[in-house]
């Protein structure tokens, strides 16, 4: 279970939208606290896509990561630049769900106030979702 946590937290650094559409379940939803919507597969991956696109020097740190019965639960922070803002630092913390092999739920929970230069860097470039 673990390995695959840290196929998952690899893939999403690198932006590799293979191995990560290889590890969602097609089916999957991706839940987010700071605005309550499920994203689809194919939603997700484009945030992320913009994320690794966007961020520089974008990493986790200060993981913590259990293996459970239905998957895993992480914390981490994540790291980065964004450019015109500065330095970011976003706690969050994942429980994720996996099925086969394959994940089938992630409910992330991030700090609101945290993202916000996220949202405000999105909404004026791609009108999306920001973290």
């Amino acid at each position: 279970m673990l390995d695959l946590a840290d196929r998952f937290f690899a893939a999403v650094r690198a932006g590799d939208v293979e191995t990560l559409t290889n590890l969602y379940a097609p089916d999957a939803r991706i839940w987010h606290n700071d605005d309550g919507r499920e994203q689809t597969v194919e939603e997700n991956l484009r945030v992320l896509r913009w994320l690794t696109r966007t961020l520089e020097d974008f990493r986790y740190e200060d993981v913590r990561r259990d293996a459970v019965p239905d998957g895993f639960v992480q914390q981490h922070v994540v790291r980065g630049a964004l450019p015109g803002h500065g330095p970011l630092e976003v706690p969050a913390a994942l429980f994720v769900r996996v099925v086969d092999g394959r994940i089938t739920r992630i409910d992330e929970y991030v700090d609101s106030a945290a993202i916000r230069p996220l949202h405000e860097t999105t909404d004026t470039t791609t009108k999306g979702n920001g973290a």
